[in-house]
C-alpha cells in the first residue's frame, strides 16, 4: 500500500507541476479583482488578534498574518487576488478558511472544506448512519462545537451532526480554533471549535447567483447545485436574502471496485441526498460603532444510506436498512453590538433554535417491507432557547478585561412507530407495513450554564498576555427512556460542573513575524445519548457519567521570510483524561456496552503551512500535518482510535497564462487511519489516498465566471472506514454571476 502511495504521489506531483509551471518568463500581468463575500462580522468568535482588546488593522490576505495589533488601527483593503488564494492563520494556532478557497478548490459542503485546513480532516463515520465526521487535532464532533456566526449548533439527544449537510456557498469564512478555544465563546470547545461566518451586503445593490453541475467518471449526470443572494446596504441598515439547493442522485465508485453481494459496480446504492437551505437578514447601524440584526436560517435535507459493502446481508451481520425521510434545522437570532464609551462595549447573542429528523428502518435492501422488529419509524423533535452577554472594557493602554455569562435551555422529544412485536414484546396482533405500537412521547430537559473572565496584558507593544477562566454547569431537569416490555423510564436527574482554565502569550517581533505559545484545560460534557441511550436494547444508562478533558499546548511561530512568502509551523500536545468509550458491560447481560469514563489519551503533532506568490501569475502554497494519538482503554481490547490519518499533506498551485484564465490544480495525500470491523472486535489500519484535482477559472468579464475541474482525477480507489469505499472520479462545470 504504501510503495503504491508512493508511486501514485510523485505521478500525481509531477503533473500538478507539469500543468501550474509557465513554460516561459510572462510579463507580470494586472491582478483580477475578485469579489470575495463579506463576512458578517457579530458572527465572528475570537479568533486569533479579534481576541485582543487593543485597536487592530485588518489583515492584508497576502501576508495570512491573521489582524497583528499596531500602535494606531490602519485599515487596510487589498484584495486577495493571486493566482491562489491565501492561507490565514491566527495567534492562537486557528486556521480560517475564506468563501474563494472553497470556491476555488470546489467545496461545496463544510466536511469537504474543511479537508484544505492543516491538522483537520474528514471522513465518513462508518455505520448505517452516513454521516460526515470532522476531527481537529484528534478530537470529533462531540470535542468540538459547531456554531454558525456564533450560535451554537448542538442537537440535545447525541450531537452526531451530519457535515455534509451544511452548504458552503453562502459562507464567508470557516473559523477553525485548535485546542485553544477561548472561554468567551461558551462552555464545550474541549478539542477546538468550527463557526462557520455567513456573508453580509457591502453595497447599494448586491447579487450573485452559481450554479454547479456534477459528473461521474464516465460522464453520468449526479445532480445540480444552485446558489442565489440579494441584498442591499444603506447608511443605517442592511438587508439580504440568500439560498442553497442541491439534488444528487448519488455519486459512482471507482472503476477499479470489485462488486459484492451488497454492492455492485457503478452508483453507490442509496448513496442520494437532497438539501437546500434559506437565509434572512436585517441589520440596523445607527452610527459607526454600534449595530443590531435579526437573521434566520433553515436547511432541510434528505438522504439514504449505503449498505457495508462486505458485510453479509441477512442474519446479524450489522447491515441496517436505514433512510432519512427529513432532517431539518432551524434558527432565528438575535446579536447586537454597542458601544458604550471609547473602552467599553457590551454584545448580546439571544436565539431560538429549531431540530426535526426523522429515520425509517425497513426490513431488507428492497427497502419496502417493514414487518420485523428491526423495522420503525422514528422521530426527533427538539429546540432550544439561548442568551449571551460578553461585556468588554480597555483600562488604560496596558489591559483589557472581558466577561462573558452563557445560558442555554434544550429540550429533546421522540417517539416511534413499532413493526413486527407488540408492546409485550412479542408479534401478537402485527400485520407488516402496518405499526404494531407506537411507543409513548418520551422528554429530556437539560439547562447549561457558563460564566467566564478574559484578560489581556499588553507589558509592551508586541506582546500580548492572555487570561482566561470559566465555570460551567449543567442542571438536568428531566431525562426519560424507552424499553419493552418495561416502557417508559424515568432517570434520576444528576447535575454536573467543571472549571476550566486558559493562558497565552504572544509576541509580535516584527510587523510580519510572531511567536506563540498557549496552554488549556477544557471539558467536554456527555451527551444524553451517552449517559441514557439503550440502543435498541444493545446498552445500559450511565447517569453517573463524568465529563471529559483535555490539556492542551500549542507552540507557534510564522513569519514572511520572503517577499511574497509566509511559513507558520505549530506544534501541538494534548493530554486527555476520562475519555468516554463504550465498553462491555457483562454484568448487566450478554452483549451489552455502557458508556463509562475509563480512557486516557495523549494526542501530538506538527503543522507546517507556506503560501510563496512567485509573481503575479504564479503561485505556490500547502500544508502538512503530522499526528499521532495513543489512547489507553483498558476495558476495550486492542483499542485504536479510529478516524485521523498519521500524515496529511494538501499542496496546490495557480497559474494564470492570460489575465481572464487561472489554472489550479492540487493534490491531497494522507496515508492509512485506523478502523474498526462492523463488531467491534478487530482494528486494522486503511484509507491512504493520493488525490490530484484540478480547476480551471475563466473570467471573461467582470461579473462572471465560469469553471469546470475534476477531482480524484486517476479515479483513485480509497476506503476510509471499513465497508465504505470512497467516491471516485468526479467532473463538474460551474458559473457564477455578481450584479
Amino acid at each position: 500500500m504504501m510503495t503504491r502511495l508512493l508511486t501514485t504521489t510523485a505521478i500525481s506531483g509531477g503533473v500538478l507541476l507539469a500543468l501550474s509551471t509557465p513554460v516561459d518568463a510572462q510579463t507580470p500581468l494586472p491582478p483580477i479583482e475578485v469579489n470575495a463575500p463579506k463576512a458578517f462580522e457579530l458572527g465572528q468568535i475570537k479568533v486569533g488578534a479579534r481576541r485582543l482588546g487593543v485597536p487592530t488593522r485588518a489583515a492584508e490576505p497576502g501576508d495570512g498574518a491573521g489582524e497583528p495589533r499596531s500602535a494606531q488601527a490602519v485599515p487596510s483593503e487589498k484584495v486577495d487576488n493571486g493566482p491562489t488564494p491565501s492561507q490565514h492563520t491566527d495567534a492562537f494556532g486557528g486556521y480560517t478558511i475564506t468563501n474563494r478557497q472553497m470556491e476555488t478548490f470546489a467545496r461545496p459542503t463544510l466536511d469537504s472544506a474543511v479537508n484544505i485546513a492543516p491538522g483537520v480532516n474528514s471522513q465518513i463515520s462508518g455505520n448505517s448512519r452516513n454521516e460526515q465526521n470532522i476531527y481537529v487535532r484528534g478530537f470529533d464532533r462531540w470535542q468540538v462545537p459547531l456554531t454558525v456566526d456564533g450560535v451554537r449548533v448542538y442537537l440535545p439527544v447525541d450531537n452526531r451532526l451530519d457535515f455534509a449537510r451544511f452548504l458552503t456557498a453562502d459562507i464567508a469564512e470557516v473559523q477553525i480554533a485548535k485546542g485553544y478555544v477561548s472561554v468567551l465563546d461558551g462552555p464545550g470547545g474541549m478539542g477546538g471549535q468550527i463557526n462557520l461566518v455567513t456573508r453580509r451586503p457591502t453595497r447599494e445593490i448586491e447579487a450573485e447567483w452559481r450554479t454547479r453541475f456534477d459528473f461521474g467518471r464516465d460522464g453520468t449526470f449526479l445532480g445540480p447545485m444552485t446558489y442565489g443572494f440579494v441584498g442591499t446596504k444603506k447608511d443605517m441598515y442592511y438587508a439580504q436574502l440568500s439560498g442553497t439547493f442541491q439534488n444528487y442522485d448519488g455519486w459512482m465508485l471507482p472503476a477499479s471496485y470489485r462488486s459484492t453481494l451488497a454492492q455492485g459496480p457503478g452508483f453507490r446504492g442509496q448513496s442520494y441526498t437532497q438539501d437546500y437551505n434559506i437565509n434572512a437578514r436585517v441589520g440596523v447601524t445607527p452610527n459607526a460603532t454600534d449595530e443590531y440584526s435579526l437573521s434566520f436560517s433553515r436547511q432541510e435535507g434528505q438522504k439514504g444510506s449505503p449498505l457495508h459493502t462486505t458485510d453479509p446481508l441477512t442474519g446479524s451481520s450489522g447491515q441496517r436498512y436505514w433512510r432519512w425521510p427529513y432532517w431539518r434545522v432551524q434558527n432565528l437570532y438575535l446579536l447586537s453590538k454597542t458601544q458604550l464609551n471609547d473602552a467599553a462595549y457590551v454584545k448580546t447573542r439571544g436565539y431560538w433554535s429549531k431540530f426535526d429528523n426523522s429515520l425509517v428502518s425497513y426490513d431488507d435492501p428492497s427497502f419496502i417491507s417493514q414487518s420485523l422488529p428491526k423495522s420503525f419509524n422514528s422521530a426527533y423533535a427538539d429546540y432550544a432557547l439561548g442568551a449571551e452577554v460578553e461585556a468588554g472594557t480597555q483600562i488604560g493602554d496596558i489591559d483589557t478585561l472581558k466577561a462573558l455569562f452563557f445560558y442555554r435551555l434544550d429540550n429533546h422529544s421522540e417517539w416511534q412507530e413499532n413493526f413486527g412485536q407488540n408492546f409485550r414484546g412479542t408479534r401478537s396482533g402485527c400485520v407488516t407495513s402496518v405499526p404494531c405500537f407506537t411507543q409513548p412521547l418520551i422528554s429530556s430537559i437539560e439547562d447549561t450554564y457558563s460564566a467566564a473572565v478574559e484578560n489581556t496584558f499588553h507589558p509592551r507593544q508586541d506582546i500580548d498576555i492572555v487570561a482566561g477562566f470559566s465555570y460551567d454547569w449543567r442542571h438536568l431537569r428531566q431525562a426519560q427512556g424507552f424499553a419493552v416490555p418495561q416502557g417508559v423510564i424515568n432517570y434520576q436527574p444528576i447535575d454536573v460542573q467543571a472549571p476550566n482554565y486558559q493562558g497565552a502569550a504572544i509576541w509580535r517581533y516584527t510587523d510580519t513575524d510572531r511567536i506563540y505559545f498557549n496552554g488549556s484545560s477544557r471539558t467536554r460534557y456527555p451527551t444524553l445519548f451517552e449517559r441514557f441511550s439503550t440502543r435498541f436494547g444493545g446498552a445500559t444508562s450511565n447517569p453517573t457519567l463524568m465529563p471529559e478533558r483535555a490539556t492542551n499546548f500549542d507552540l507557534g511561530w510564522s513569519s514572511l521570510l520572503a517577499p511574497g512568502m509566509r511559513v507558520s509551523v505549530d506544534v501541538f500536545y494534548s493530554l486527555v483524561d476520562k475519555l468516554i468509550q463504550s465498553v462491555p458491560a457483562p454484568q448487566f447481560g450478554a452483549n451489552v456496552t455502557q458508556s463509562q469514563n475509563v480512557g486516557g489519551g495523549r494526542f501530538w503533532g506538527a503543522e507546517i503551512s507556506a503560501d510563496y506568490f512567485v509573481r503575479e501569475d504564479f503561485s505556490l502554497g500547502g500544508n502538512v500535518t503530522f499526528i499521532r494519538r495513543r489512547v489507553y482503554s483498558p476495558s476495550i481490547l486492542n483499542f485504536q482510535p479510529t478516524g485521523v490519518p498519521d500524515f496529511k499533506m494538501f499542496l496546490y498551485a495557480g497559474y494564470r497564462p492570460i489575465p481572464q484564465l487561472t489554472l489550479t490544480p492540487s493534490l491531497e495525500v494522507a496515508d492509512a487511519r485506523w478502523t474498526t470491523i462492523t463488531n467491534g472486535n478487530w482494528y486494522y489500519r486503511t484509507g491512504a489516498y493520493c488525490l490530484t484535482n484540478f480547476n480551471a477559472d475563466y473570467t471573461p468579464g467582470d461579473n462572471i465566471k465560469f469553471s469546470a475541474g475534476v477531482r480524484n482525477a486517476f479515479d483513485d480507489y480509497y476506503v476510509l472506514a471499513d465497508g465504505y469505499p470512497s467516491p471516485g472520479r468526479t467532473f463538474y462545470l460551474a458559473s457564477k454571476v455578481n450584479f
